[in-house]
């Protein structure tokens, strides 16, 4: 049985190398980019405190044939957005310019996707593969400007690990 959870009050710097640990030890070897994907959803609602949705977007043929999208992925949290086109709201901008958005405020953010109307903070960051935008993992939490630089950093660097697992 696997028992993943952090010391109770690290410091981020800490917390986020626990996690990219047990990341590591969960998706090594595994070939099932869902499965590694699922765990890691999970990881991350134990890790980070104050959140309300975790998990991953997929990048997939668009629902119309043309083009690419995000789809739902493994999370936790409440029923989401299925599909999101590149562009629209946190993570389609995200997936778009292949870039971290670190929100503090979704109210005030153009074009924003309200899947859960609790949700307050968003941290979005992609994973890239071979300079591609494969996925997006996506954190929201009902606290404004929950997200820090710090926690930014500790999520590309999960990004980094999981681009060959996913």
């Amino acid at each position: 049985m696997y028992d993943f959870k952090p010391a109770a009050a690290l410091p981020a710097e800490e917390l986020y190398r626990e996690l990219l640990a047990a990341a590591g030890a969960l998706t090594a070897g595994e070939p099932d980019g869902v499965a590694n994907m699922a765990n890691v959803a999970a990881l991350l609602w134990e890790f980070l405190p104050d959140l309300n949705w975790a998990g991953f977007y997929r990048v997939a043929p668009a629902k119309t044939g043309e083009g690419e999208e995000l789809v739902l992925g493994p999370f936790v949290g409440r029923p989401a957005c299925i599909r999101i086109p590149f562009g629209s709201g946190v993570c389609g901008a995200a997936a778009a310019g292949g870039a971290t958005q670190l929100v503090a405020d979704v109210h005030a953010f153009p074009g924003h996707i309200a899947c859960d109307a609790a949700s307050a903070s968003e941290l979005v960051v992609p994973v890239l593969r071979d300079g591609a935008v494969i996925a997006v993992i996506d954190l929201d939490s009902p606290t404004p400007a929950r997200f820090t630089a710090e926690d930014a950093r500790g999520i590309e660097a999960l990004a980094e690990l999981l681009a060959d697992r996913i």
